[in-house]
């Protein structure tokens, strides 16, 4: 990897490949141009990492939306479930003290707003313009295209929409961030700037 990050990003639990990591670090520190950054979805702070390492970089805030109690296929008998995450007190998920535990370590929290609410709940009186919305949250339909519906709205013209997990054949994933894709591309407000790896970079017009 060609990035210096403040820490290991092996280390951090999450399922985003380092060239999709990178291709994330330059949109964010370009995107700083129109708004601020906006995650749906940090888990751990993979992500996190590379978004508000570019923020850093250019004096620019990411906002990390996220209920931190994980997604449906994290939940206990669900395929990607870790019980390292789990918490036995309320019998709940909950990645947010691993997700603080690592970008206190990566020495970002100046360049992190964790907003600790679900998607929905989170967007209902935004009013800050974005450059940037990466949309990683649950992978349902319902939960996608909450995501979707609650954030592109935000985003300025030139900024940019980046959506994780596509995947055209259903042979390979789920469908869910695929749909949303294909939505935001025949809404005609997007045009596609380039896919790296799973991820898909649209551009606001």
């Amino acid at each position: 990897m060609s990035l210096k990050l403040p820490i290991d990003v092996h280390a951090i639990k999450g399922f985003l490949a380092a060239h999709e990591g990178e291709a994330l670090y330059h949109l964010a520190a370009e995107a700083s141009a129109f708004g601020s950054s906006l995650e749906v979805g940090s888990y751990c702070g993979k992500s996190t990492l590379y978004l508000a390492s570019a923020c850093k970089l250019v004096d620019s805030v990411l906002f990390a939306v996220d209920h931190h109690r994980g997604s449906e296929e994290h939940q206990p008998g669900e395929e990607y479930h870790d019980p390292e995450l789990f918490d036995e007190g309320v019998q709940l998920m909950d990645s947010f003290r691993t997700f603080r535990r690592n970008i206190r370590a990566a020495q970002l929290e100046e360049w992190v707003v964790p907003v600790v609410a679900p998607s929905a709940v989170a967007a209902r009186c935004w009013n800050t313009p974005l450059g940037l919305v990466f949309i990683d949250g649950g992978h349902s339909l319902e939960a996608a295209m909450t995501d979707y519906r609650s954030w592109a709205r935000h985003i300025v013209p030139g900024g940019y929409l980046a959506i994780h997990d596509i995947f055209p054949d259903p042979a390979d994933g789920g469908q869910a961030p695929y749909d949303i894709y294909k939505l935001a591309l025949a809404s005609a407000q997007f045009e596609l700037v380039e896919m790296v790896g799973t991820l898909g970079v649209l551009r606001r017009v």
